[in-house]
């Protein structure tokens, strides 16, 4: 399952903040702010989704997430590799090196990465 964009947006703040009533995801917001109806609609369709829960405190509900932020993004990475990339890391590596305007510094970070990996692997 798969969030909206908007929805995206409302869980990186709900992931960087772990948990939080409406206000603090209000505050989250830039400015010009959402209105309270349209985040308590995402976060009922998120919910749904089973991106989130909340607990009670009264009448107030504080939300936190149920799926980790590495979870989701690798997903999200892995099917876009499965989609585009016809399943091929690799084809998405050299799209990802030749496309993104990487600078040389960026490159040896990323081969630097990718020995580790390697490195691991290998134990």
């Amino acid at each position: 399952m798969q969030l909206s964009k908007a929805e995206e947006q409302l869980m990186k703040y709900l992931w960087k903040l772990e948990k939080a009533f409406m206000k603090d995801l209000l505050d989250a917001f830039p400015k010009p702010k959402p209105a309270t109806t349209t985040v308590a609609t995402l976060l009922k369709r998120m919910k749904d989704k089973g991106f989130v829960d909340y607990k009670l405190y009264g009448k107030s509900r504080e939300y936190y997430p149920l799926v980790k932020k590495s979870d989701y993004f690798s997903k999200h990475v892995n099917g876009l590799i499965k989609n585009f990339f016809n399943n091929s890391a690799s084809q998405f590596a050299s799209f990802f090196t030749a496309e993104t305007n990487l600078s040389t510094s960026e490159l040896e970070e990323l081969k630097k990465i990718v020995d580790q990996q390697l490195k691991k692997q290998k134990q």
